[in-house]
């Protein structure tokens, strides 16, 4: 993880004077619409906006141009930093989420107000929920019509900031351009500060527009505060790990947000403790490692061996729906629960609650534990996941367990993959080796559609030197269809696998099985090879026998691709408590 926002950045000689005397510009065409009408000719808001953003570090920014905002656009003509423009607000917020998981750094997100600032809602979920960091930037009506008044403003909102409350970490609302550096660096700070996640600033019209005496932003000042875990509480951790019989420890998505995967690792060879990764800790520990128990959450036999532990270490995790096997997964000895989000802490289970960035209290528990020994481990993970292969191989799934192999097969190891809410994608949950640490990503913690292709490009955008998967389904994929135009414009290197069923699979099965019946689920679905074409993109049509071959040509060919896979997969049957 980058740590650049950490550094004070102090001005030249040569900064302080264009701070002084900061250049003016020839008059530029009329903004149309609103109190916009008028010529400016030197710096306005707008520069301010991204003046403060490059002071803080930001290279690149994510969005959507609108009325409200031209403010902020106008500047960034004049600015360095790099604009990746996409074609929905809710994939540019999936963008700044994948490159703000792929950095460490908080993604910037320039939105306009009312249509475009709402539809980014559901990505700010999502990052929300996956402890994201983007830092989206709005606009607002002028600030003649703020107040909660109907004054027939175009996008006007009785209270936008409130839309937002519900779903980002922080608000942060500016009236007069004086307040912008200051608004946005207490906004990045908040994005940056464990748990990471999505904030909101709003900035009006006029403010944007207006131009401003104040010099330029040169230095910016924002320390994310760390959160440490007391020590009295690491010290009982510690104590009760190592007289622990039969440790076990999940790792939760925290622990790769806090880019503590290797600590993970040191601690559970000095517990001999066997691990499992939730969804959203893929790739937290070794997949092939003696004690890794993988991901099987759905799975009983998991879930009968996490109950059976002794001291239960919970790692990065609320142990929310999917996490706990929806739910059913009940521990009998001592659970411990390092936790960021306090809201998530002892939320779903009683626990010896340590409230803490996972790198840091990890750190503290191998200061103090005492290393124990116990070689019974290595063998009881062999036992388990010996469990889980026959039970998932007496259900003859072999076209999926083919399928997902072949993805895995085709993936360079150290590129990233992006799954969205899709048979395969399950699968992916429990069955795919990420082959290391924030590589897989899926959008399982708000559960949106669309997210894998606008997120891929993202992540493709933090890093071009790798290819980047993209998994959907065909329902899931024309959420996000209009993204084509983007990768094709920016050249991105993201191949983009279809699996095409005809309709919504996994709804599919679910009203098949509660109902007899499915209701809504089937689609009239476009060729996905001859759209693809038609945006000037690589399009290919494959087969479960040829998927491997042709899914990593078209990853190892830079530039974007499209793959569509016609098939129809199965979800394993999960069990639950009372199930064989």
């Amino acid at each position: 993880m980058t740590h650049d926002h950490d550094l004070v950045l102090r001005p030249t000689a040569a900064q302080t004077e264009a701070a002084l005397n900061p250049p003016t510009r020839r008059p530029t065409a009329t903004p149309q619409g609103g109190a916009t009408r008028h010529v400016m000719t030197g710096r306005t808001g707008g520069d301010l906006v991204v003046e403060t953003l490059a002071g803080l570090g930001a290279t690149t920014v994510f969005g959507l141009p609108g009325q409200h905002a031209l403010g902020m656009f106008d500047a960034l003509r004049r600015s360095d930093l790099r604009y990746v423009g996409l074609r929905v607000e809710n994939n540019a917020g999936f963008a700044a989420d994948a490159y703000g998981r792929m950095t460490g750094e908080a993604a910037p997100l320039l939105l306009s107000t009312g249509p475009g600032a709402l539809t980014s809602l559901a990505a700010l979920q999502e990052a929300a929920s996956a402890s994201a960091p983007v830092l989206a930037i709005g606009s607002q009506i002028p600030t003649p019509g703020l107040g909660g008044g109907r004054h027939g403003y175009l996008h006007e909102l009785p209270d936008q900031a409130a839309s937002f409350r519900g779903v980002v970490k922080s608000v942060h609302t500016v009236r007069t351009a004086s307040q912008i550096p200051s608004a946005i660096a207490a906004a990045w700070t908040s994005a940056l500060t464990a748990p990471h996640g999505p904030v909101w600033v709003e900035i009006p019209q006029d403010v944007l527009l207006a131009e401003t005496p104040l010099p330029v932003v040169t230095a910016v000042d924002a320390f994310p505060e760390e959160l440490p875990p007391r020590p009295e509480l690491t010290a009982v951790a510690a104590d009760l790990l190592a007289r622990a019989e039969r440790p076990v420890i999940i790792a939760g998505g925290g622990v790769v947000r806090a880019d503590a995967a290797r600590k993970l690792r040191e601690l559970a060879e000095k517990l001999s403790a066997p691990v499992v990764t939730t969804f959203g800790g893929k790739g937290a520990f070794p997949w092939e490692h003696p004690l890794s128990l993988r991901s099987w959450l759905e799975d009983r036999h998991t879930t009968d061996f996490l109950e059976d532990a002794d001291v239960l270490l919970v790692v990065g995790s609320g142990l929310g729906e999917l996490s706990s096997n929806y739910h059913t997964f009940k521990p009998r000895g001592r659970v411990i629960q390092v936790e960021a989000d306090l809201g998530k802490l002892e939320s779903n289970h009683p626990a010896l609650g340590i409230h803490a960035d996972a790198r840091l209290a990890l750190q503290a528990l191998l200061e103090t534990v005492e290393r124990r020994t116990d070689e019974s481990a290595p063998e009881r993970v062999r036992e388990l996941l010996a469990k889980v292969a026959g039970r998932i191989a007496a259900q003859e799934l072999t076209l999926e367990q083919d399928v997902l192999a072949s993805v895995r097969q085709a993936l360079p190891a150290k590129s990233p993959s992006f799954w969205d809410m899709t048979i395969l994608a399950y699968w992916a949950w429990s069955a795919f080796d990420p082959r290391g640490a924030n590589t897989m990503h899926s959008a399982q913690g708000a559960g949106g559609l669309g997210y894998a292709f606008p997120a891929a490009l993202g992540a493709a955008v933090a890093d071009p030197t790798r290819p980047v998967l993209a998994v959907s389904g065909d329902g899931g994929a024309l959420y996000s269809i209009a993204e084509l135009a983007t990768a094709r414009q920016y050249d991105l290197n993201v191949t983009w696998l279809i699996v095409d069923d005809g309709g919504y699979g996994i709804l599919r099965e679910y009203m098949t099985e509660a109902f007899g019946a499915a209701t809504g689920t089937e689609l009239v679905r476009p060729d996905f090879v001859a759209l693809a074409e038609s945006f000037g993109v690589t399009g290919v049509r494959t087969t479960p026998e040829s998927l491997a071959a042709d899914l990593g040509k078209a990853l190892g060919t830079p530039g974007p691709a499209v793959v569509v896979l016609p098939a129809v997969l199965r979800m394993f049957a999960a069990t639950h408590l009372g199930e064989g």
